[in-house]
C-alpha cells in the first residue's frame, strides 16, 4: 500500500502581539491543539525572532491523497478560527 506525504505551510500574522513573548505564547497554543486535534507533526519553521509572524509547517501521512487534502482543509479551517487577531497570509501545500 502507497503511502501520501503532504507538507502544509502556513505564514502567520498576528498583529496585536507587542512581543516575542506574546507571540510565543499564541504559537505554543495553537502547534499543541493542532496536534492533538488532528494528529499531525507541526513545527514553527521561520520567523523565530519575529514579533508579528510566524510560519507553521504542518506534515501530514495518509493511505491516500485525498485525505491528506481533507487534513490539509481542515487544519487550515482550523488554524484560521484559531486566530480571532491574527490571519493566515499564505498557505501552501507539497504532496508526495
Amino acid at each position: 500500500m502507497k503511502q501520501s506525504l503532504g507538507l502544509l505551510s502556513l505564514e502567520l500574522h498576528f498583529p496585536l502581539a507587542q512581543s516575542l513573548k506574546d507571540k510565543r505564547a499564541i504559537v505554543k497554543s495553537l502547534i499543541a491543539r493542532t496536534r492533538g486535534r488532528f494528529n499531525v507533526s507541526v513545527v514553527e519553521a521561520g520567523h523565530q525572532e519575529v514579533w508579528q509572524r510566524a510560519r507553521l509547517v504542518i506534515a501530514v501521512v495518509s493511505g491516500n491523497t485525498l485525505e491528506v487534502e481533507k487534513t490539509f482543509a481542515a487544519v487550515t479551517n482550523f488554524v484560521e478560527d484559531s486566530l480571532p487577531d491574527g490571519m493566515i497570509l499564505d498557505a501552501t501545500e507539497e504532496l508526495f
